[in-house]
């Protein structure tokens, strides 16, 4: 084919994506609006057919390397394993996986670290697709939660682990002291998530704020906590033994947002699969994964790993207001 007529049907096909970018949004509306979102992209396989079964960003190493995009993601799970000490942890303990997708780093939970987990997640889609994924000899089953009511009793969890699902969390307090709630004493939380700079030592810009908004409506994200306002957030929950412990992936998973868009290219078979439609909807998505990148590649956005223990909770006093990022 001529070099320019697939110059230009690219071209058309870029615009295409950038308009129906531009005149649609998913802003949060309520925790329905974000099942609605993951049952949709669940039910016609695109973002597993180009992801694999771990929706959340890769580790490509400090310093970064080239990996391979799946390779990476599952790399993540085990960096953030030993990152958070859960290699020792005694195998059999019960471990709950809050946001759970599909169920990708539940099966190496229970795989390759011998935890008995049970994975949460608010779709019910996503439910349905992590069990058709899991074998029958995995020590892992799936069920329809909201992380913000957990259907558990106290102290039910030797380990509670979250990846990326903190941005979908209306109340930032409440999602805190629910995590926390569900851990035995002695037990131990570890989430790794997308936050945003902490606006009080450094204040956003008009610019920055206009970014920031985008982000949150297109992928049904009320707001962002900031590293520091979310540790702070935790502690004040009176059940962390001591001081949560933090620290900042932003440089070990910054090439997946590329990698992401990448994968649309190397796979071309998804074309044929999801046709026309599909290809809309794989589209439109370049715009965020593009400015995600740049946030998170120029500070306004950065990768906030957290580590707490439980101790036991002694006259928990009113949880503080500070400490959530709002985005008007």
């Amino acid at each position: 084919m001529n070099p320019l007529i697939v110059l230009k049907i690219s071209l058309g096909l870029l615009l295409l994506g950038v308009v129906t970018y531009l005149i649609t949004t998913r802003p949060f509306e309520s925790t329905d609006s974000v099942a609605r979102s993951y049952d949709e992209w669940t039910q016609d396989g695109i973002l597993e057919f180009y992801w694999g079964d771990h929706i959340h960003l890769g580790h490509y190493g400090s310093p970064t390397q080239r990996k391979d995009f799946r390779e990476a993601k599952a790399d993540f799970v085990r960096e953030m394993v030993q990152w958070g000490k859960l290699d020792q942890v005694t195998k059999g303990s019960s471990l709950l996986d809050v946001g759970c997708g599909i169920g990708g780093s539940s099966r190496i939970l229970a795989k390759e670290y011998g935890f008995a987990v049970t994975g949460v997640t608010i779709s019910p889609q996503q439910v349905q697709r992590a069990t058709e994924l899991t074998a029958a000899d995995v020590n892992a089953k799936f069920q329809v939660d909201d992380a913000m009511a957990l259907s558990f009793a106290d102290a039910s969890f030797d380990v509670v682990w979250c990846i990326e699902a903190g941005p979908h969390m209306p109340d930032k307090e409440v999602f805190a002291k629910e995590l926390m709630r569900v851990l035995k004493p002695d037990g131990v939380l570890v989430v790794a998530d997308w936050n945003q700079r902490d606006d009080r030592q450094i204040p956003l810009n008009f610019v920055e704020r206009l970014i920031m908004k985008q982000l949150l409506d297109q992928w049904s994200h009320p707001a962002f906590a900031s590293i520091e306002g979310f540790a702070e957030t935790l502690e004040a929950t009176k059940l962390a033994q001591s001081n949560v412990i933090t620290a900042d992936w932003t440089q070990e998973t910054l090439p997946s947002w590329i990698d992401s868009i990448w994968q649309g290219i190397i796979r071309p078979a998804g074309l044929v699969k999801f046709g026309v439609t599909g290809f809309i909807k794989s589209l439109r998505e370049v715009p965020t994964l593009l400015l995600m990148r740049f946030a998170f590649g120029t500070g306004i956005c950065r990768f906030g790993m957290f580590r707490a223990v439980r101790g036991v909770a002694q006259n928990p006093e009113p949880l503080a207001k500070s400490t959530l990022v709002q985005i008007q």
